[in-house]
């Protein structure tokens, strides 16, 4: 089966800097394919009409991956406001300066200061994705109606 619009795609991944080549990620992650923004446009693009086993590496510039560091994103509380038991690595979720809900990432506890950081961990760097294909089926309609794959690597409601 060809990747097209509607087709629960699996990828094995890894994703590397591209002048170090260090490793910064790596899985599995199912995805529905056909402009449902669960994978970067550029990646889906060079997917499109590929099959099973198809391998890529692309480069993707800070754009096409998780976008530039916005520092607006990065707040300082006090630690009393701070719930007990999280550390830094947790994540916490609280409102944005227009009151969407998001996950802030707890990266340092310094006297009486907790430092969180909404924005991704890869935020303001460019990557190489590398991917092999390694299923596509077709969607199904609830994964459509829902705009994302369930089951192994993909949603679980």
């Amino acid at each position: 089966m060809k990747i097209t619009k509607d087709t629960a795609v699996t990828l094995n991944y890894k994703i590397t800097d591209p002048v170090t080549g260090k490793p910064l990620d790596a899985g599995d992650v199912a995805y529905l394919h056909g402009g449902y923004d669960n994978v970067f446009p550029k990646v889906e693009a060079a997917l499109e009409g590929q099959a099973k086993g198809f391998t890529t590496t692309i480069d993707l510039a800070v754009a096409d991956a998780f976008g530039e560091r916005d520092e607006k994103l990065v707040r300082v509380i006090p630690k009393a406001e701070f719930p007990p038991g999280v550390k830094v690595g947790g994540q916490l979720q609280g409102p944005s300066d227009d009151g969407h809900m998001m996950v802030f990432n707890v990266v340092k506890i310094k006297g009486p200061e907790v430092h969180l950081d909404g924005n991704h961990p890869l935020a303001g760097k460019a990557l190489k994705f590398s991917a092999k294909v390694t299923d596509v089926r077709a969607a199904t309609p609830e994964e459509i109606a829902h705009k994302h794959v369930h089951g192994a690597h993909g949603h679980h409601h």
